[in-house]
């Protein structure tokens, strides 16, 4: 693998000066593939985003998009078939077995892995969540290829290389990353780094199934029960329209209730900065930034934060952002669309009664008439 500096020019042949013939049984490899995420029936939204992104990479290459479901028999994996042609798939690759029920480790590698040796992409993308991030690291580990975690863009190279780049000493730099020696080229992405492709409702393509070819009594882990994180449940920041959060500007963990007013009185999710969550101030499901949530709102309001990359990176997809900062040399006003130079904490109470009168049943019917 080699890493190239993105603030570094890069030479025509795009990898600082790395010329390399690839090896011959690399033609082999051919398609674009993206693991669609279902869990407890559902598919996550990131596997549309990747469907969105790996359509253009397909493209591209010339080559075909290719969806990945994993799961029980019956109508839990049909939803998802249907939707990873509705979202832009050429063909889906289908494994059920009743064991695939719930997620585990061994079974869904072994499933991922047996696809790929059979059918051999040349990239394999899945979401950077709880479950795509185990499933990624062992299926690279069993098939002793490369894997970029945590990708904020995607692109090939001419000669049909994945060129995944990521943030690499603490979000200070953004790095190229390429696996010029093995295949399938894997990478990771986060929830919310890429946009959300159109629905369109089309006929669906070709379904190649797959035997899965491992006996539960081979399997260590076992399903004893499901308990929903109720707390995570709450928290819809990834996919939130507008989003209100607070960082170390505010002070103290009881002008945290500020931004709650303010998000509660336009109907929006609240959120915090790192720091934040370091001192216990708010729960971990509420973060934003590179280690915390990485949202696309349509309004994003930060109050008292500063602004570093680490938070930038998980917030630079809104489509506008409003800073509220006391310090005017912050670094968030480099890439706030709108700033304001006071204190959050006076400025926030006089926003939320001005948003409460706007928004007040009596004001929104005489606006309406």
């Amino acid at each position: 693998m080699s890493t190239v500096n993105r603030e570094t020019p890069r030479p025509a042949a795009g990898r600082a000066g790395i010329k390399k013939e690839l090896p011959a049984h690399f033609k082999d490899y051919r398609h674009v593939w993206v693991f669609i995420e279902l869990e407890r029936g559902q598919v996550h939204p990131v596997s549309f985003e990747l469907l969105g992104e790996g359509r253009k990479l397909a493209d591209k290459l010339g080559v075909e998009l290719a969806g990945v479901v994993i799961g029980p028999p019956g109508e839990a994996t049909r939803p998802a078939v249907a939707d990873a042609f509705a979202y832009g798939a050429d063909l889906v690759y289908i494994v059920e077995a009743p064991l695939l029920a719930d997620y585990r480790n061994e079974p869904f590698t072994k499933a991922m892995t047996d696809l790929v040796v059979t059918h051999k992409p040349e990239i394999l993308l899945l979401g950077a969540t709880t479950l795509g991030r185990d499933l990624a690291g062992s299926v690279a580990t069993t098939l002793l290829t490369g894997l970029t975690a945590d990708c904020t863009e995607l692109d090939v190279d001419t000669d049909g290389s994945l060129a995944a780049t990521r943030p690499t000493f603490g979000g200070s730099l953004l790095c190229t990353i390429y696996t010029l020696n093995y295949r399938p080229q894997m990478a990771t992405v986060r929830p919310r780094v890429m946009p959300m492709p159109q629905r369109t409702d089309r006929p669906a393509g070709r379904v190649i199934r797959h035997k899965l070819s491992v006996p539960e009594d081979e399997i260590v882990t076992k399903v004893l029960g499901f308990l929903p994180d109720s707390q995570s449940a709450n928290a819809n920041l990834a996919y939130a329209d507008v989003v209100v959060a607070g960082g170390l500007g505010l002070g103290s963990a009881e002008n945290l209730q500020l931004v709650k007013n303010l998000a509660r009185a336009i109907g929006a999710e609240h959120g915090c900065s790192r720091p934040l969550v370091q001192k216990g101030w708010m729960s971990a499901d509420r973060q934003i930034g590179q280690t915390g949530k990485t949202i696309r709102p349509k309004l994003y309001i930060a109050a008292g934060i500063s602004g570093a990359i680490q938070h930038r990176v998980g917030v630079e997809g809104a489509d506008l952002i409003v800073a509220i900062n006391t310090d005017p040399n912050a670094p968030i006003f480099d890439f706030a669309h709108l700033g304001i130079v006071t204190d959050a904490i006076r400025f926030l109470p006089a926003l939320t009664e001005a948003f409460t009168r706007r928004l007040s049943p009596h004001n929104r019917d005489k606006l309406a008439s």
